[in-house]
């Protein structure tokens, strides 16, 4: 997934005067699912997209295209038949195609990286349309595949940019296979490169295919100067590319036949059965309604390489041609108060009124607001008719020059510049005081923002990305604290799924009163970032970090020690092992207890408590009850954190504290009424718990581990007890039961283990259970099959053949039945037919396209996990994903232990 918004391309669209505000005649919204060549595009402006040439954040820019002033120099591109090329001149005749007419395009640039992918799922969530941007050299790569079923998880229309097909290497055909193998659509080719005919492979120009002409661009130039030849002409300057269009045409038009019987019937009916009689404008016809088809079965792909802007009006025009408008999109989803949800035009259309206003809760008659609105409640209708604009924010970002800029695509109705805007997630009201429309890193200010716009509102304190603003001008306005009345004050659009972060740092301050300069950053950055995730682990006390990736992470580093100007550490996660008792500390008695005795402030306190039994905790069915003993009145068990157990045995106290017997109460055995036994029984408690806490060998804290405490009130208690002094001495007492039993039996370390759910194709699933299992200590719970379908598409029916599919069910791709036109050094890809040849090569010989999806499940130590996610990459191609969640505490077996000792303490443990 690679380049096309190049230096050339953006720099000639921002020059336009006056877009996206005064031709108000079309719109609609794109994504360009990218990488950069070099790091200069004009929308990759942050400085570390420049060092690194890599896109990292989403940019936006507006554009008409095409554009309003026709220029003379590109009008050469644009001769008749249609589709036009760009330059043509404005005509609002049904007969010319929807390019001849400017429209107003809002395009954001997103990156390819994978570590990046929540800034393209933000992107698709809010645009109309995506175009796929592809890397001849290096085809569909994993990435591609991932974004590809993002947008089609969110019904975004597609279409496809071959790009960089001047450079060594470059494989057209090769790629339009791996478009069907992979991504699982039918490629339908618009676009064919002109390679020279000289030997060298040269690209000089590309193929229209639906509008069956050549067009050739100057060498060395900037792709203005374009020379256009129909097919008679072409005839004579490149005969092999005239036969090559010839059958593209007809290998477009079969493709297009099978899944679309309105072209049937005009290639029997009006062009008698001839491939090249259609029309173009009906061919463009047909190419829409199969990129508006949900699921999209066809994706119409063009050539070209915008280094030097070869193809690029084409594409443009595709994009014009093929992409819907907002009006033609689905319509929004939305949710109400109550658990209502629907459709955004169905609920201002009054048919999620009924039902909203039930769910409703009454009115709160203790506020004037809502008296007035018990004295006149104007109806549902009237409400939603004063619905002044309804918004949602799908990225926010902290401009050093601007402040916060929270980035908002309008979904009904226009919003104004000072208008007060009611957030429905976070129940608060804003005022949007200044509005901007965004060209890469310039802004224009602006009155207002109309529905499918794309826009931008500085200032705002408390918008996250997600959220809901809304617009309300009824009777008083948009209260401050109360906001619209309902449902309008809990509408809220569909949110912006956030995916689990994989990756964990540590950030540490470099000194206690950067402390809060820190969170501030940090909680700047999550703002502007909700892919990245901040926690505390509470034993450590370190503040993690976790993001996508380790560039995700490196960036968002950069950006707190560059940008923010906090002054951190950015280091690796401290794991937090436990210490386990192997064996049992043999108490022998309350003889062997210990006294605990202190003075504090001039006062003494003073207790004892018996000599205690630990050993390891065996708590599983009826082994647990055995290990806890009987349970009756003088026996107190007690669960601790890490399943840790503490047994308090009073066989002289009743459970009231009462004397168990005569002699106990002759024995000064009763309780003082400062320390009843509920008190005594916390304080040990705690005691135990205090000693828990460090391990008696390798200071970690204890896991599994059973501690019984026998306590005599004659014995262990004294005029100056105290519930300190009696959990001092409980604390005193089990530590020294705990070097007891270390002594007799080695302690052992425990590790966090983790649950891991890994998705890999089958291909690799062999090398990446063996990496788990050998290399990572791992042992795999489950292998199956990976039925999630976010792709967006059906499961494939048994039925379905050929390139038909049918509605609503997967295609079946046989890459042998894919047209692709032969690559220059590829030694001839395509045979007779169209039939690509080395189908076999991407398993589509019989209808295969990609491999199974499986997935792993398996416990993995939390150790091995740290950074696990380049060598899954590594493994997979860059296509294993995985999740995972703690799941428990494992003992360490002797060589792994010795292993992390020694690595802890630098290589000197034996």
């Amino acid at each position: 997934m690679h380049l096309i918004v190049r230096r050339c391309i953006t720099q000639a669209l921002l020059g336009i005067p006056s877009i996206g505000i005064d031709i108000p005649l079309f719109f609609l919204s794109i994504a360009l699912l990218i990488y950069v060549d070099e790091g200069s595009t004009v929308t990759d402006f942050l400085p570390a997209e420049r060092a690194r040439g890599i896109t990292i954040q989403s940019a936006a820019i507006t554009f008409s295209w095409p554009p309003a002033s026709p220029s003379t120099t590109t009008s050469q591109a644009h001769p008749q038949p249609p589709p036009q090329l760009a330059g043509s001149s404005p005509s609002p005749s049904p007969s010319l195609p929807r390019s001849a007419t400017p429209h107003t395009i809002n395009l954001i640039d997103t990156p390819g990286h994978a570590d990046f992918t929540f800034e393209v799922l933000r992107s698709l969530r809010v645009l109309d349309g995506a175009v796929c941007i592809l890397d001849a050299v290096a085809g569909v790569e994993a990435q591609t595949e991932k974004v590809w079923a993002q947008a089609a998880a969110y019904a975004t229309p597609r279409i496809i940019f071959v790009n960089k097909l001047d450079r060594d290497g470059a494989a057209f055909g090769q790629t339009v296979r791996e478009v069907g193998a992979k991504l699982r659509v039918w490629p339908a080719v618009c676009g064919i490169p002109w390679w020279s005919a000289d030997g060298e492979g040269r690209l000089i120009g590309v193929a229209d295919v639906v509008g069956l002409r050549a067009l050739r661009y100057a060498e060395g130039g900037d792709g203005k100067d374009v020379e256009v030849s129909d097919l008679q002409q072409l005839d004579l300057l490149d005969a092999k590319l005239a036969a090559e269009l010839r059958r593209a045409r007809i290998a477009l038009v079969e493709l297009l036949a099978e899944h679309d019987d309105e072209l049937v019937a005009l290639f029997l009916d009006e062009a008698g059965e001839d491939h090249l009689a259609i029309p173009s404008s009906a061919i463009t016809a047909s190419l829409r309604r199969r990129v508006l088809q949900h699921p999209q079965l066809v994706v119409p792909v063009f050539a070209g390489a915008s280094f030097r802007n070869v193809g690029v009006q084409p594409l443009l025009d595709a994009v014009v041609d093929l992409l819907p408008s907002p009006e033609e999109r689905s319509d929004p989803e939305i949710s109400l108060g109550g658990g209502i949800k629907g459709g955004l035009a169905e609920f201002l259309s009054g048919k999620l009124g009924a039902a909203a206003a039930a769910a409703s809760p009454p009115a709160d008659k203790s506020t004037s607001r809502s008296k007035a609105l018990g004295k006149d409640k104007a109806p549902l209708t009237l409400l939603v008719q004063n619905l002044e604009a309804c918004a949602l924010a799908f990225k926010v970002v902290a401009d050093p020059k601007r402040g916060v800029l929270v980035y908002i695509r309008v979904y009904s109705g226009t919003l104004h510049r000072n208008a007060a805007l009611w957030n429905t997630n976070l129940q608060t009201t804003e005022r949007a005081q200044r509005l901007l429309k965004m060209y890469a890193n310039d802004a224009v200010e602006i009155e207002s923002i109309p529905a499918g716009h794309i826009g931008v509102i500085p200032g705002l304190k408390s918008a996250r990305t997600g959220d809901t603003l809304v617009c309300y001008t009824g009777a008083g306005g948009t209260h401050p604290k109360n906001g619209p009345p309902a449902p309008l004050n809990t509408l809220q659009l569909r949110p912006i799924d956030v995916p689990p972060p994989v990756f964990v740092v540590s950030v540490e301050p470099d000194s206690l009163a950067e402390t809060k300069h820190i969170h501030d950053s940090l909680a700047l950055l999550l703002r502007e970032d909700p892919s990245l995730h901040v926690s505390v682990d509470e034993e450590t006390g370190q503040t993690h970090l976790a993001g996508m990736g380790e560039l995700h992470l490196e960036i968002a580093r950069d950006r707190l020690v560059g940008d923010l100007k906090a002054k951190a550490r950015i280091g690796g996660v401290e794991i937090g092992y436990r210490e386990a008792v192997t064996g049992g500390s043999g108490g022998a008695g309350v003889a062997d207890g210990v006294v605990f005795e202190r003075e504090v402030g001039g006062k003494g306190a003073k207790a004892g408590c018996g000599a205690v039994d630990v050993r390891p905790a065996v708590l599983e069915g009826a082994d647990g009850d055995a290990m806890l003993g009987r349970r009756d009145e003088h026996t107190h068990v007690f669960e601790l954190a890490d399943k840790n157990w503490v047994v308090v045995r009073t066989p002289t106290l009743h459970a009231d504290g009462s004397p168990a017997t005569d002699a106990a109460a002759d024995k000064a055995g009763s309780l003082p009424e400062h320390l009843p036994l509920p008190t005594i029984l916390q304080a040990l408690q705690n005691g135990a718990a205090a000693a828990f806490a460090r391990g008696p060998t390798h200071g970690y804290p204890l896991h599994s581990t059973h501690a019984t405490i026998p306590f005599d009130p004659a014995a262990h208690l004294y005029p100056t007890s105290t519930p300190a002094a009696i959990a001092s001495a409980a604390r005193v007492a089990v530590q020294k039961a705990l070097r007891a039993s270390a002594a007799a039996s080695a302690t052992v370390l425990m590790e966090p283990v983790m649950l891991v759910a890994i998705g890999v194709e089958a291909g690799s699933l062999g090398a990446v259970v063996h990496d788990l299992s050998s290399a990572r200590g791992g042992s795999v719970v489950s292998l199956g099959s990976d039925d999630d379908e976010d792709d967006g598409y059906a499961s494939a029916s048994s039925s379905s053949a050929g390139r038909g599919g049918g509605g609503g069910q997967r295609a079946v791709v046989d890459v042998g039945l894919i047209y692709a036109p032969p690559d220059p050094f590829a030694g001839g890809h395509a045979t007779a037919g169209g039939h690509a040849a080395g189908a076999a090569d991407m398993g589509g010989g019989n209808g295969g396209g990609p491999e199974t999806k499986k997935q792993i499940v398996a416990r993995v130590p939390l150790k091995e996990m740290v950074g696990y996610l380049k060598h899954l990459r590594s493994l997979t191609g860059g296509r294993g994903t995985f999740t995972m969640v703690v799941d428990r505490f494992e003992r360490m077996g002797a060589q792994r232990q010795k292993a992390v000792l020694s690595e802890m303490r630098g290589g000197d443990y034996a």
